[in-house]
């Protein structure tokens, strides 16, 4: 099965994209972004929007250029970007005449059984009214012991909370490969079936200062989203604009439920 035909025998798809993909120099691809998510929208999906770029947002505001390990700095940048981040995401959907949801979570309220349920209905209600819900971890309040850490664990957890069909991790690259893509003899991995060995492949963390995702992070979070039945297509942020026409390169990550095609 092609990129385009997973897409288009899904119902309900959330979507992730990493603050190096939407802010600095690609900042343009946020508008893309939402292009894609209004077609998705078009065809009937239900559509949930994971958005990391809150504090790279807010970095060169106070003129910083690499990613603070203060968390104290990161709260305080969190809290001015993410304002502005919903900004462009409202001003970008205004074009169609939608409006975006803003959805803050922590560990907390995915851990405990009355908040995750009480965050699952307020995310029903917007889909209901055809709001697209955009989700961040609220890093504002979020502890350095206790929070997801990056997006792409989020992404799963609300795959699995929202009983999504299909979870499309957007990134640098795109594609799982056998080795870092820069290095000779690396190459892409098509699908990836459920349980299947990964042990050999040489992965690694983020690659930018702005993020805290990388090969790792989404590899790991493609592993929990499959394990609760959630498919995972993995693909880069400059496959946006056709990942819902064409097949583009990829990788598929086969849920537990289903079988390898």
């Amino acid at each position: 099965m092609q990129t385009f035909e997973r897409i288009q025998v899904s119902r309900r798809v959330v979507v992730k994209v990493g603050s190096s993909s939407i802010t600095g120099s690609n900042e343009s691809n946020l508008d893309l972004l939402v292009d894609f998510l209004v077609r998705l929208q078009k065809l009937g999906k239900e559509v949930v929007l994971v958005s990391s770029g809150a504090i790279a947002t807010a970095m060169p505001i106070i003129g910083l250029t690499v990613r603070s390990e203060d968390l104290a700095t990161s709260q305080a940048l969190a809290s001015i970007g993410q304002a502005k981040l919903m900004g462009r995401y409202e001003r970008s959907l205004a074009r169609y005449d939608l409006l975006p949801g803003q959805m803050l979570l922590t560990v907390d309220n995915l851990d405990q059984e009355s908040s995750s349920e009480n965050a699952l209905r307020a995310l029903e209600r917007l889909l209901e009214i055809g709001v697209i819900p955009i989700i961040n971890e609220n890093d504002s309040v979020a502890t350095q012991e206790i929070r997801f850490g990056d997006n792409d664990q989020l992404a799963a957890r609300v795959a699995l909370l929202a009983a999504a069909d299909l979870l499309i991790l957007f990134s640098d690259i795109d594609a799982l490969y056998t080795k870092p893509p820069t290095e000779p003899g690396s190459e892409p991995i098509a699908v990836v079936s459920y349980g299947q060995d990964l042990s050999e492949l040489e992965v690694s963390g983020t690659s930018t200062g702005y993020g805290t995702g990388g090969a790792l992070t989404k590899l790991a979070a493609a592993q929990l989203a499959t394990s609760g039945g959630v498919g995972v297509l993995l693909t880069s942020t400059a496959n946006i604009a056709v990942i819902d026409t064409a097949d583009c390169r990829n990788t598929w990550f086969e849920p537990a439920d289903r079988i390898a095609q």
